[in-house]
């Protein structure tokens, strides 16, 4: 028999918890999905499904193949979908939500590239630091600079940043730098007020992990705000790679405590699912994924990132 129709007729009598219900939604009889299933335990050895008259239970094994199955199949589509999606030219809008600063250092040179390749799409671009819900408010993908948390969404990673603490030569000048986390509560602390963790600051020491509780003199939530105020001289910061290295470069800011790694975040594009997803959309993605293959914000030099 055919493994992969086994598979469907297997995944669709667990959905709709019968055997008629599939045989319905597949459009077989009844006793065609029986002999399927029966073949599938048969060719496997083991059974899948415990059957009473009443109702039907998943076994240990069963509740296994069950899933490997579900994701076997969703793989195929996905292939399917994107050799398919090859033969299409790209057209339509395109919405787009980006986090400001990344967006305008490092997203704003690169639109006009890809609608050079695509002249067939439009952006619509939307810079904001909000957590936006991206399907509610539809958008077709969205960078997100974070730990991809859990979700119904999916992300591809486009490159990593690791937070920097740092401060101003004149800001070190006139105060001491700190030699740990914890002195970090004698100083000037200008703090970026969308980051997750609050005030609760975490570094992975030369003796393992310290968390340290900050209080800020400074808060807000737009990063080149955090950087002008600590280029003036006005604090400790604590910034992604990718916003402050050029500054780092040229010595307008001074790393602090480099031996107190900070926390690594991932740059994502996220879109709601792989499956069925636009041509368009696949393109701007594989578009981004090329275009950040080979960025470096300072970071490779200090080794694998601890927090991924």
């Amino acid at each position: 028999m055919n493994r992969m129709l086994e598979m469907e007729v297997f995944i669709a009598v667990v959905d709709q918890d019968s055997f008629i219900a599939a045989a319905d939604a597949l459009r077989m009889s009844k006793t065609a999905v029986s002999r399927y299933v029966s073949a599938l335990e048969e060719r496997l050895g083991v059974r899948l499904l415990q059957r009473t008259t009443r109702r039907l239970s998943l076994t240990g094994e069963g509740r296994l193949f069950y899933q490997r199955a579900k994701d076997i199949l969703a793989s195929l589509d996905e292939a399917e979908t994107e050799v398919a999606s090859r033969l299409l030219e790209p057209a339509g809008l395109i919405r787009v939500n980006v986090p400001v600063t990344f967006g305008i250092q490092h997203l704003a040179p690169l639109w006009a590239d890809f609608l050079k390749a695509y002249p067939k799409v439009e952006l619509e671009i939307n810079l904001n630091d909000r957590l936006v819900d991206l399907v509610d408010e539809g958008y077709d993908l969205v960078v997100r600079i974070a730990r991809l948390e859990s979700s119904s969404l999916v992300g591809r990673r486009l490159a990593t940043t690791r937070m920097r603490l740092c401060a101003s030569p004149g800001y070190l000048r006139a105060h001491a730098p700190p030699r740990t986390p914890h002195e970090l509560a004698g100083h000037t602390i200008i703090a970026y007020s969308n980051l997750v963790s609050g005030d609760e600051r975490t570094f992975h020491g030369p003796a393992g992990e310290v968390s340290v509780k900050t209080r800020a003199t400074v808060y807000c939530n737009n990063g080149d705000t955090c950087r002008a105020i600590a280029l003036r001289d006005g604090g400790i910061l604590l910034q992604p790679s990718f916003m402050i290295q050029d500054d780092l470069r040229r010595g307008d800011l001074i790393e602090l405590m480099p031996e107190y790694r900070a926390i690594e975040l991932s740059v994502n594009a996220v879109f709601p699912s792989r499956k069925q997803l636009p041509v368009k959309v696949r393109r701007l993605i594989d578009f981004l994924v090329s275009a950040f293959a080979a960025v470096d914000w300072g970071d490779s030099a200090l080794g694998e990132p601890l927090m991924l």
